[in-house]
């Protein structure tokens, strides 16, 4: 395969306000014609990251670069980049046209030249149909993918999008999820995503950067994040998972063994960072369990059923562990495969996947 180029450097980029330190020097590369999406809480850095590479924020320290040449000192309107924001900010007395044409005549095109561009871009957001109408015509999914024809009208090198499905309803933010990630597949535009959604970030991101307070906490692909967060920030905000307190008592050849209270033992592969005596958290996703009448070959532990709650697709089953924990197991809401639910106070055992467990760096 080709080596990929880098669309953004990042490099040991700091931003202060006053005594406020929002990002602490972040690093990082987004490739060309990617979907990379910054994903994390409110208040993480994420848009503060995002305004830098716009240029609506001055970097305090560090730099950033634009395939390969700094940034820092090229205003918002000279970077080969645009910004399509959840608020659409779309002219209400412009017809659609006019409002993808609008930056376009700005940028010194002829008027016939913009409303062709502006056809072209409709097209490929399967808006033509509503080219004369104006914004309050449209639905909100509608008037957010004519953000999206404005935006890449002027054939940007890389698209910033700052929470632009935030505003939506939830069945039109799943469609507008493929939507867009296929819009990026056809246009070969490096995208950058902003999003606090954990779903939004899994199911469209080639990777992911997971940030917290200031910091990147992670970085990888998508299933990556997933399977094998790195501490306990990652593992409890991607998804959900069973948190549990453990001490390793043994490493062997790799192998982790690791005591949980009540007796209970399970193994699980080493983590670089984890030694023996310390006393850390494991990550186990509860659809990584299931549950039986008997103790398996794989990782067992024996508890008490408290409660199985329905939640549509799934069925999620609370087990109190013998003098232990408490653990969540989820179990699709199929008749497909082999699986059993057991009625509250039934005794079982919760049995693990391989390579289920995952030891965290706290």
């Amino acid at each position: 395969m080709p080596e990929k180029s880098n669309a953004i450097d990042v490099v040991d980029a700091v931003k202060r306000y006053g005594d406020f330190t929002a990002l602490q020097q972040i690093s990082l590369s987004i490739f060309d014609n990617e979907f990379f999406t910054l994903l994390g809480p409110s208040g993480c850095g994420k848009t503060t990251l995002l305004r830098m590479i716009a240029g609506f924020e001055d970097v305090t320290e560090g730099a950033i670069f634009l395939f390969g040449e700094e940034i820092e000192n090229l205003p918002p309107n000279k970077r080969p980049v645009n910004t399509v924001f959840q608020n659409y900010a779309l002219f209400p007395h412009m017809t659609i046209t006019e409002n993808v044409a609008f930056g376009l005549e700005m940028r010194g095109k002829s008027k016939s030249e913009a409303r062709t561009r502006a056809g072209e871009m409709l097209e490929l957001v399967q808006l033509s149909q509503f080219a004369a109408r104006k914004p309050s015509q449209l639905s909100g999914g509608q008037q957010q993918r004519v953000a999206l024809a404005r935006a890449l009208a002027p054939q940007p090198k890389v698209l910033l999008l700052d929470e632009p499905l935030s505003a939506l309803d939830l069945k039109l933010r799943q469609a507008m999820r493929f939507e867009l990630k296929e819009l990026q597949r056809e246009t070969g535009i490096t995208f950058i995503f902003v999003t606090h959604d954990q779903e939004e970030a899994l199911t469209m991101s080639d990777r992911i950067a997971v940030m917290s307070a200031g910091e990147m906490q992670q970085l990888g692909e998508a299933k990556e994040i997933y399977e094998r967060p790195h501490n306990m920030f990652v593992a409890d905000f991607i998804g959900e998972t069973n948190l549990l307190e453990v001490s390793v008592d043994q490493i062997t050849n790799g192998r982790a063994v690791c005591h949980l209270g009540g007796g209970h033992e399970l193994t699980c592969n080493e983590v670089q960072g984890v030694g023996v005596g310390s006393k850390v958290h494991m990550s186990v996703r509860p659809e990584r369990l299931f549950l039986s009448d008997e103790p398996t070959e794989t990782e067992s532990l024996k508890g008490t059923v408290r409660d199985n709650i329905f939640v549509g697709t799934d069925i999620q089953t609370i087990v109190d562990l013998s003098d232990g924990p408490q653990m969540i197991v989820r179990t699709s809401n199929s008749d497909r495969g082999n699986k059993r639910i057991f009625d509250p106070g039934a005794q079982a055992y919760v049995n693990m996947e391989s390579e289920a467990a995952r030891l965290l760096v706290d």
